[in-house]
């Protein structure tokens, strides 16, 4: 039975199907419309540029102008006048015969390959992980290395100060000795003089010295402590850092030269090609460089540069301690030497009077010896050989002129003045012989005294000179004092011995 077409011009009342028959069917039919259009668009967003976000106010047939035009290549000016073209900045392909650069786009589900690729990302995190951690150690180690160099330094200066200070010891060791060597002098050289001065003057020198050099003894002692503790504390951290890097064999010198830094304590670092290297990155508790680690190098900084002006200042005063002991020494030496030759002088000019008064000595002892005075009359010949005949005061020619008054003779007179004038000048003789005699005995004293105080002086300066030496310590001279007899100094025989 054929269809029959519908009238060509039907109105809505003469429509035999229902309202609602209708209207069920045209929203299945919008939904339809729906459905495919959000298909269509997540299939499209499925693959797009990461930050890309569709405006709902924009007309879909605008959507691809809004995206496109970002992408273009933008006009820039120049200083002469001219533009020129560059893409804009972003990852992604320069298409340059378009002009355009798209960004890059980014999948918005997993790809087939996801397991592998979040593996590959998995081991890119763990050794990204094992390259901060190996490069942290390989910080650690080298501060560490760096830590240990200057803590050998620190303990080779301070032997160097240690021995100074031996020496100081010795100086003043050997200071006593001088002291009490010339104490043995006879009490009439041991008038202070500018010897004694100096000896104390360099006695005092050298106790500010031992204080100097103990202060720098006890900072040396609370350095290398301290280095000590930094240089273990490096080492642990650095055994726990290398605790993830057991699957990595390259060298941590190679790591840090990579890294652009040879040194990360930044005291000492060599010429690189690469003028800047990697800064040092934040603390992170949880991360390769912990604050455990970044106190630890920071400690390490601080005490290198702290100990850098130590052993400047160690080196200093040693080489300053060391010059000028040597010189008061030799200024003690020197003033020892000149009085030495102050006494030489001395006992030449005591030597010269000594052998004038020996002839004046003998031409009194010789008149005293003819002249033997008893009761202030002269006893006359020693032998009859000598025998005068002499006239007395009453022969015939001197009783015939005193028959007169008045004629009386001076001879008597004469005579007894004579006699006592005679008397005088014996006893003034022999006083002046016994002065004499006193006063060589003196001199001789004196002289002997001189000689003993040069030999005392030049026993002190031969002692000094000895014991100047540096082979010779605080210890061994200590021996030589308990071992030493103050009246036969070392060195020395037994005719230099200090009389008592």
């Amino acid at each position: 039975m054929p269809v029959l077409a519908p009238p060509a011009e039907l109105s809505q009342d003469s429509r035999v199907g229902a309202p609602a028959w209708r209207e069920a069917a045209q929203a299945a039919t919008r939904r339809a419309h729906n459905l495919t259009d959000r298909c269509g668009q997540e299939v499209v967003t499925m693959w797009q540029p990461k930050d890309s976000v569709r405006d709902p106010h924009v007309a879909r047939h605008l959507c691809r102008a809004a995206y496109i035009l970002p992408w273009r290549f933008r006009v820039e000016m120049l200083k002469g006048g001219s533009t020129v073209e560059k893409p804009p900045p972003g990852d992604g392909v320069t298409l340059w015969k378009g002009k355009m650069k798209p960004p890059a786009w980014h999948a918005r589900l997993p790809l087939p390959l996801h397991r592998d690729a979040r593996a590959l990302q998995t081991a890119e995190v763990v050794h990204a992980h094992a390259r901060g951690a190996r490069l942290t150690a390989a910080r650690l180690g080298r501060a560490q290395h760096q830590i240990n160099a200057r803590l050998r330094q620190v303990q080779r200066q301070r032997d160097a100060t240690d021995r100074r200070l031996s020496q100081v010891r010795k100086g003043l060791l050997v200071n006593q000795q001088s002291v009490k060597l010339r104490g043995y002098r006879p009490k009439s050289e041991k008038v202070p003089d500018k010897a004694d001065s100096v000896l104390t003057w360099e006695r005092e020198e050298l106790w500010g010295m031992k204080r100097r050099l103990e202060k720098d003894m006890e900072q040396s002692e609370a350095l290398l402590k301290a280095l000590a503790s930094c240089r273990d504390t490096l080492g642990f951290c650095s055994k726990e850092r290398l605790q993830a890097v057991d699957l990595m064999n390259q060298p941590l010198d190679k790591v840090l030269e990579q890294a652009g830094r040879h040194s990360w304590v930044n005291l000492s670092r060599p010429p690189t090609p690469r003028t800047q290297g990697q800064k040092t990155p934040p603390a992170d508790p949880v991360g390769t460089y912990t604050p455990e680690c970044a106190a630890a190098l920071y400690e390490a900084k601080r005490l290198l540069i702290e100990s850098k002006d130590t052993l400047v200042e160690m080196a200093k005063n040693d080489a300053e301690v060391g010059e000028r002991q040597h010189q008061m020494s030799d200024r003690v030496c020197a003033s020892l030497a000149q009085k030495m030759r102050e006494t030489s002088e001395l006992k030449e000019r005591m030597n010269m009077t000594l052998g004038l008064m020996r002839g004046t000595i003998h031409r009194c002892t010789k008149f005293s010896k003819e002249m033997h005075v008893t009761g202030g009359l002269i006893k006359g010949p020693l032998s009859k050989l000598h025998l005068e005949t002499r006239e007395k005061l009453d022969r015939p020619l001197v009783r015939v002129y005193q028959r007169h008054v008045g004629t009386q003779l001076p001879e008597a007179t004469r005579l007894a003045q004579g006699t006592d004038k005679l008397q005088r000048h014996i006893s003034n003789v022999a006083k002046n012989l016994d002065k004499l005699l006193a006063t060589r005995q003196h001199l001789a004293q004196n002289l002997n005294y001189k000689k003993v105080g040069q030999d005392v002086d030049a026993n002190v300066v031969r002692l000094r000179l000895r014991q100047k030496h540096s082979h010779i310590f605080y210890e061994q001279a200590q021996r030589l004092v308990n071992d030493w007899d103050p009246r036969t100094p070392p060195g020395h025989d037994a005719a230099c011995v200090v009389p008592k």
